[in-house]
């Protein structure tokens, strides 16, 4: 089922696609150009299409650890066993050809100038034997990472992941070339099949689509949740990265109407209607505020309520000893994302990306930076959350207009907000809310968090189990007065949070905020 691409023009930050980017590379007679992917045979064809637009004549010579170097013109070329005497040849035949804007591409050159400085003085030497020809070397690496010695010679450029006109190219073929298969999907289902796959690589993409296929030789609905399911698995296996299930029933916010009626607003705001209507595409909204305040669960229902995808980026979970690493992982969770693009990025407690403080060399600086430029300049409509429960340590230029929408302060749920909390944690545990006195409740539970009430609701219903009745409205103050809240036992905290937001710099998620507001009971 091999399929020969065509390179479709992808998105890539500052640059109009990937064929674009690298045709002006060749164009500006760049010697050495790492071009960072896993899926080396889509990376051959982009290169192949790339110096075809450049010049019908130049060839594409591939060279891999195997020893084989061969030309897609068909021409013959001399035997390099060795990634020293690939070089060489290199070498030779550009020199041989200086007119032509020849491309030499060689798979897995990282692994050997990693290891061996004579390769990294080989590189060094060839690129600037090159500077004397038309032709070019590509080093296709998993890898952005390039050794001190090369880094004035190497451009490096990252191949995005295949986009949707991409995917359902992919999709067509395999539907042609697999006998037996009935497909029970019209145009606009292929679609939503393709763009199921977003964020797979080429293989992973074309390995879904076969076994959807061949399960029941059908191709329907019910294979897109299987295309699905095996993005879950890839996004899972990315550091840093999450696939956010956000259709498991439980969420649901109490309160926070100030935030739940400006994200209805932008509900319909990443279609094709809301762009001729002269919108925008929404950036995000960062949730500040009490830990415990429903910053998390929030993030989730964004998802649910604009039926967007959800992956959620541990800035914690990224960083790694290795040197470079953590740069790396950080980027490619973000063109993860991209590639699932229309989707909802939450980045889970923002501050964690400077937890390491100055002991890391600057990694944490290089990551914000990161982080920020892409917050900044992304091109796919990826809507981001962020959350942090200690703003304190939030740098002020992550919170400014221009990266997110809107900054909201998620304060001490008021008494209405205690109220609907706790009829929500008593409907997810199967119990009547009319049952209960929710008005005495709330009135108890004065400076309790969510994460508090729905504990409390928790420590009632072991209560009543272990005395073998139902809950009563008892067993739920009691639990409620057995608690204390994160507003008592750290109340210097939650003071310099709430004076925070009263300075004016993040807007009320909720239309009353604090403990003693008044009830507005149903």
């Amino acid at each position: 089922m091999g399929i020969r691409w065509r390179a479709q023009p992808v998105a890539a930050p500052g640059h109009a696609g990937i064929h674009d980017e690298l045709l002006l590379h060749l164009r500006a007679r760049a010697t050495l150009i790492v071009l960072v992917t896993v899926e080396e045979q889509r990376a051959l064809a982009v290169l192949d299409q790339v110096r075809a637009d450049l010049d019908p004549e130049a060839d594409l010579v591939v060279w891999d650890p195997a020893g084989r170097m061969r030309s897609l013109d068909g021409r013959k070329l001399p035997e390099a066993a060795t990634v020293e005497s690939a070089l060489d040849r290199i070498g030779e035949q550009a020199t041989h050809h200086a007119r032509r804007p020849d491309v030499y591409a060689v798979s897995d050159l990282h692994e050997s100038w990693d290891r061996v400085p004579a390769v990294r003085r080989k590189v060094r030497s060839l690129a600037h034997r090159l500077s004397m020809t038309r032709s070019t070397l590509v080093a296709i690496s998993p890898t952005p990472e390039v050794p001190r010695e090369l880094a004035d010679e190497a451009v490096v450029v990252h191949l995005p992941l295949p986009d949707l006109a991409a995917m359902r190219v992919l999709l067509d073929h395999l539907v042609s070339v697999t006998p037996g298969v009935r497909v029970a999907l019209d145009d606009a289902g292929r679609d939503r099949m393709a763009r199921a796959a977003l964020g797979l690589t080429a293989g992973q993409a074309q390995r879904a689509f076969a076994r959807a296929m061949v399960r029941d030789q059908v191709l329907d609905e019910a294979d897109i949740t299987a295309v699905l399911a095996e993005k879950r698995a890839v996004v899972r296996a990315t550091p840093g990265l999450e696939f956010v299930d956000t259709q498991d029933g439980e969420i649901e916010v109490g309160g926070l109407e100030h935030l739940k009626e400006w994200l209805a607003l932008r509900r319909d705001a990443f279609g094709p209607q809301a762009a001729a209507f002269g919108l925008p595409t929404p950036k995000g909204l960062a949730l500040v505020g009490i830990p415990g305040s429903g910053k998390s669960l929030t993030a989730r229902m964004v998802g649910r309520m604009w039926q967007l995808p959800v992956l959620r980026l541990d800035m914690g979970s990224l960083f790694d000893s290795k040197l470079g690493e953590t740069e790396y992982r950080t980027r490619r969770a973000l063109r993860v994302a991209e590639a699932v693009a229309p989707s909802v990025v939450w980045i889970d407690e923002v501050e964690k990306v400077l937890a390491h403080g100055d002991q890391d060399g600057g990694t944490s600086l290089r990551v914000l930076g990161t982080v920020l430029t892409w917050m900044q300049e992304r091109p796919a409509p990826v809507f981001v959350v962020a959350t942090a429960n200690d703003v304190t340590r939030v740098p002020p230029e992550l919170l400014r207009r221009g990266r997110f929408d809107e900054v909201f302060f998620l304060d001490l749920p008021n008494g209405a907000e205690r109220a609907e909390i706790l009829r929500v944690q008593l409907r997810r545990r199967g119990r009547d809310p009319q049952a209960f006195d929710l008005a005495l409740l709330a009135r108890l539970s004065a400076g309790h968090v969510g994460a508090e009430l729905e504990q409390a609701v928790t420590d009632a219903l072991f209560r009543a189990f272990g005395h073998g009745r139902e809950l009563t409205t008892a067993d739920l103050a009691a639990a409620i007065e057995e608690t204390i809240p994160l507003s008592q036992s750290s109340r210097e905290r939650v003071a310099a949070l709430r004076a925070w937001q009263a300075q004016g710099r993040a807007r009320p998620a909720s239309a009353q905020s604090g403990p003693h507001a008044d009830l507005r009971l149903a």
